[in-house]
């Protein structure tokens, strides 16, 4: 690694502790019901949204009221995406005259947004009017974010409270997380992504003259708009000449922000974050990095808060540091060391090997092979799924580390609430098979972890590597999955083994060499999507129950402490030991087998 890769990831680091600390005490605070002082404005906007829906927020529920709830309340937010998009077209706000979504696609992006996957099939830019892209996919951007909160605000709870028989009011979580935690940091985030060039406007698409013509080829087809064809029966291809482009317009930066706190990931344009009117500048870049990780980091203090002990949150968050740092680099290593079988073709002549910078395909020069890394690495992290290069052209082994990230279960910092809910699901884990080791009955912060709660965690580890595994064998049998793949091999392999870890996951991003708009890929990752985010929300919920039942057990000198190194180095263990018994076989055809490839120069 070079010194500019370490400086980069030691700052983004700092700053991100620097800013996530004092976030973690004030959601702390927020979901307690105690708003502090400058926030006390929006006090009476939260008591009218109460009146308007009926809601007693000082009334709580156990957690199967409020388990349904959620799926309820998710599974209207899909129909109401659903149908935007299916009747836009005769809606305002659509000057390009964006017609009706294809309803295989509508589904696919209605159970995408609400999941928090944000899985994207289609171009933004010509697929969505501006009012579905603020009414429909912005306003799930913020639900979506505020369910996953609220999931591991339950779970918290459950640690937090003994002899309990409720978990909290749902309704009073979701509209004081969007109220008070997401929609002033998405305002501020905003005004500095405008601040650096990011659009934000409702104007139609602008046609402007460019430097010089541009030559396209397009297929010649007739008045019925059949493609024309040779005595051969081959296409007939003309050359046209342009000498304009047309620049797409819109509401970017509001979507942006809340792209980015949210980790939901969905660009408003098809090329993401690698777009300059989405990520226009350097500062922008490692903005949308911090903000990824901001609330993520923050929910870790937030948890050492709510159960009495700093130390609890420091743990959590030191063994998701190790975890991210140790992969980042293996990937700041892969993209610096290029691809050293493209050397014999000698094509660069001034330096021993091709690429004496590095593997720059894909990415963009403003940002280069560090920003571009990291970024990589962050947003496959945290469950985010935005993308600023093109993560089909990483090496093999830098297109590992994305993978490998997300196969990790999306704990390393992950989703806002889900990367906590799934780390803590590895701690009862990890002080089980403690437990197991030393003949003592598990406890994790002072509650029996027993049957129920094994069968539970159970459940929610093995969900998403089911669903991956079993969708990629389907994918890779069916010709309508093999009918999507552009590269044979070990690489769409590999594309396919990307595309539905990152849709069980909850992620987004792909490796974007599966053409995925098809009515099967729409289908199959729209399942993956659905349940892989609820088949792991159930049984959590159900845990909170469980927990926040229990008594609390008094401290002795044989209970394990979970807040000092061990803890942390058995955590990670846990974390990666499960990760490689499920998918080191899987990443064994795909990436692995690639590099072995690569570096034979086959």
């Amino acid at each position: 690694m070079t010194p500019d890769a370490l400086i980069l990831l030691g700052t983004f680091l700092v700053a991100l502790l620097l800013l996530s600390y004092p976030l973690g005490g004030y959601m702390a605070r927020i979901v307690k019901g105690d708003i502090p002082g400058p926030a006390r404005f929006l006090v009476p906007v939260e008591h009218a949204v109460y009146r308007l829906c009926g809601v007693d927020p000082k009334e709580e529920s156990g957690w199967k009221p409020y388990t349904f709830g959620l799926i309820l309340f998710s599974f209207v937010g899909v129909l109401f995406v659903y149908l935007l998009q299916r009747v836009q077209g005769y809606l305002p706000l659509n000057p390009q005259g964006m017609t009706a979504v294809s309803p295989d696609s509508a589904f696919n992006t209605a159970v995408s947004f609400v999941t928090n996957t944000n899985w994207q099939g289609y171009a933004g830019e010509t697929t969505m009017s501006y009012l579905t892209q603020m009414a429909a996919l912005t306003v799930q951007n913020f639900l979506s974010a505020a369910s996953g909160i609220a999931v591991v605000i339950a779970l918290i709870r459950g640690f937090a409270r003994h002899s309990a028989a409720v978990i909290g009011n749902l309704w009073a979580d979701l509209t004081r997380i969007t109220l008070y935690i997401l929609l002033p940091l998405s305002i501020v985030l905003g005004l500095l992504f405008v601040g650096q060039g990011a659009i934000q406007n409702l104007s139609p698409y602008k046609d402007v003259a460019t430097v010089q013509a541009t030559q396209y080829q397009v297929p010649r087809v007739d008045k019925a708009g059949n493609p024309v064809k040779d005595a051969a029966g081959k296409p007939i291809i003309d050359t046209l000449t342009t000498k304009t482009q047309t620049l797409a317009m819109g509401p970017v930066a509001s979507q942006e922000a809340i792209k980015m706190l949210g980790t939901n990931g969905g660009g408003f344009y098809n090329a993401n974050s690698a777009h300059p009117y989405e990520n226009p500048t350097p500062l922008a870049n490692f903005l949308q990095m911090l903000a990824i990780f901001l609330i993520p980091a923050g929910l870790c203090f937030t948890f050492g808060a709510m159960v009495g002990d700093k130390r609890q949150g420091w743990a959590v968050i030191a063994a998701m540091a190790v975890l991210f740092v140790s992969l980042t680099c293996v990937g700041l290593w892969a993209e610096q060391k290029g691809v050293p079988a493209l050397s014999h073709l000698n094509v660069d002549q001034q330096a021993s090997t091709l690429q004496a910078g590095g593997n720059m395909e894909g990415k963009e020069t403003r940002f280069g092979i560090n920003s571009t890394m990291l970024f990589v690495a962050v947003t496959t992290s945290a469950s985010c799924g935005a993308v600023n290069a093109m993560h089909d052209s990483l090496t093999p082994l830098g297109g590992l580390v994305p993978t490998f990230l997300m196969q990790l279960g999306e704990v390393v910092f992950g989703g806002v609430g889900s990367g906590l809910y799934g780390m803590l699901i590895f701690a009862i884990l990890a002080v089980f098979i403690a437990g197991l080791m030393v003949g003592r009955t598990p406890e994790y912060l002072g509650k029996k972890i027993e049957i129920f709660e094994m069968k539970m965690t159970a459940l929610t580890i093995l969900v998403t590597p089911t669903l991956v595994l079993v969708l990629t064998a389907i994918a890779v049998m069916t010709d309508g999955g093999r009918a999507a793949i552009a590269n044979p091999g070990a690489h769409g392999f590999s594309e396919l083994l990307y595309t539905f870890t990152s849709a069980a996951n909850n992620n987004g991003s792909a490796f974007a060499g599966v053409s995925v708009n098809t009515p099967w890929y729409n289908i199959m990752t729209g399942i993956a999507m659905w349940f892989g985010r609820f088949f792991m929300i159930v049984p959590i919920l159900a845990i909170a129950g469980s927990l926040g039942a229990k008594k609390r057990l008094q401290v002795t000198s044989g209970t394990l402490p979970t807040h000092g190194p061990l803890f942390v180095v058995l955590l990670i263990g846990v974390v990666l030991l499960v990760g490689a018994l499920n998918y080191v076989p899987a990443l064994a055809l795909g990436p692995v087998a690639e590099h072995l490839q690569m570096i034979l120069a086959h």
